[in-house]
């Protein structure tokens, strides 16, 4: 199945994955927001398919709104539903690849906690997770 994507929705796709990384990094603000993020955007530069064609290219187009966490979250949750949805819509294989490859630069990003996340991490964790699987 060939999938056609615009230039919008390789922007959403970014948004939610490189900003999944950015509510991680934000949520580990007290422990190693730094290795959080480089973590997870590593995980995110190793994605195939795709999923990963459109995370190579450097999200230069994408503005997060970083005046706060609950700022970067209004844009980031709705953008992986809306990510799932439309990969769902043309392609599900390509949609559980997103979802493989979001959640692995989530568990990376929260890896730099030599055993259990802080409560905070575990719950940004946790709100990824909800909004990849609210997609319709």
């Amino acid at each position: 199945m060939s999938i056609t994507l615009t230039d919008q929705d390789k922007l959403t796709l970014r948004t939610a994955a490189y900003g999944a990384v950015t509510l991680m990094s934000a949520a580990d603000a007290a422990g190693k927001p730094h290795k959080a993020a480089t973590e997870g955007s590593i995980a995110l530069s190793s994605a195939t398919g795709l999923v990963g064609h459109v995370l190579a290219e450097y999200p230069k187009d994408m503005k997060l709104d970083s005046k706060s966490v609950a700022a970067i979250a209004d844009q980031v949750l709705p953008a992986l539903t809306a990510a799932m949805s439309l990969l769902k819509e043309q392609d599900p294989a390509e949609a559980d690849n997103f979802r493989r490859t979001v959640l692995v630069a989530v568990d990376a990003a929260a890896r730099p906690h030599q055993g259990r996340p802080s409560p905070t991490v575990a719950d940004m964790t946790r709100k990824i997770t909800e909004a990849l699987g609210a997609a319709r």
